[in-house]
């Protein structure tokens, strides 16, 4: 995949017509996300270790992943027949 390649599909995302129940879903993913960060990031400040360096593999482990694995369920077990627009 070449740099326009990746630019022409970034211009694209913006024009989606998203529902209100993906708006609702994506909206508490990322929320979700923010708070765990934030929490990691404070729980290492306050540590009594000498590394204060954020933790990625903590953020990951229970940001990222709990809010992404109720996607791929969804697409794993979502009818063939389904209209994508019922997201």
């Amino acid at each position: 995949m070449n740099f326009e390649e990746i630019k022409n599909y970034i211009s694209k995302i913006p024009k989606i017509d998203l529902s209100n129940k993906t708006k609702i879903f994506a909206t508490i993913s990322l929320s979700w996300m923010i708070f765990i960060g934030y929490l990691t990031w404070w729980n290492g400040l306050k540590s009594f270790a000498l590394d204060k360096s954020f933790r990625w593999d903590e953020w990951f482990w229970f940001g990222v992943v709990p809010a992404l694995v109720p996607y791929i369920f969804y697409f794993i077990w979502k009818k063939k027949d389904q209209n994508n627009s019922d997201v």
